[in-house]
């Protein structure tokens, strides 16, 4: 079967169940912006060395995939997310353990692998918004879609917010570990003119 279907061409794509909408539609926006922080989780994990956290990815990667699916209208089961907010919630606890304690703001940066955990967890805050977007108007638009958006909007908030810790503190860990030291962001850094 060949990859292109020809289907999209007009600027239209297919939700589960057949409904066609515009690309540029929000929700389309939204599970496009989860694929990109699932395309860039697949770059991190090429710097991974930690067996547990390539683990943690993939399985992360996976529930990236659920997250789209069920936004476009999949009949996904959610409930896998509360055990990985929890798990996420480990894996900070372990890693901030060994870190200096943070007090200010920092500057995104550091190793390479450290600055791609920058860019992904910036990706990620921005999907928890256009998240939180959708919801808000999900519950405007009426019972049916409020129904939804109680049960399943909030976990899949909280897993987005919780994904952006881990990707945070990651960054900060790996940085550590390589020995290259944090930034603190302060006011005397801008330029004076």
């Amino acid at each position: 079967m060949p990859i292109y279907t020809k289907t999209g061409d007009t600027g239209m794509t297919s939700l589960f169940g057949g409904k066609r909408v515009l690309k540029c539609e929000e929700l389309v926006d939204v599970y496009g912006s989860i694929d990109e922080v699932n395309s860039w989780l697949g770059l991190i994990l090429c710097d991974v060395k930690e067996d547990h956290l390539k683990k943690l990815f993939l399985e992360i990667q996976s529930d990236l995939f659920i997250i789209g699916g069920y936004l476009a209208g999949g009949s996904i089961e959610l409930s896998g997310l509360s055990t990985r907010v929890t798990q996420m919630e480990v894996e900070i606890d372990a890693m901030e353990k060994g870190l200096p304690k943070l007090n200010n703001f920092i500057l995104p940066g550091g190793t390479v692998a450290g600055s791609r955990l920058h860019i992904i967890r910036s990706i990620t805050r921005r999907v928890e918004r256009q998240v939180v977007k959708l919801a808000t108007q999900a519950t405007q638009a009426g019972p049916a879609t409020q129904q939804i958006q109680n049960k399943d909007m909030k976990i899949i908030i909280k897993y987005l917010n919780r994904l952006s810790d881990l990707f945070f503190v990651l960054a900060r860990y790996i940085n550590n570990q390589a020995h290259v030291g944090e930034i603190v962001w302060s006011s005397a850094l801008r330029q004076k003119k």
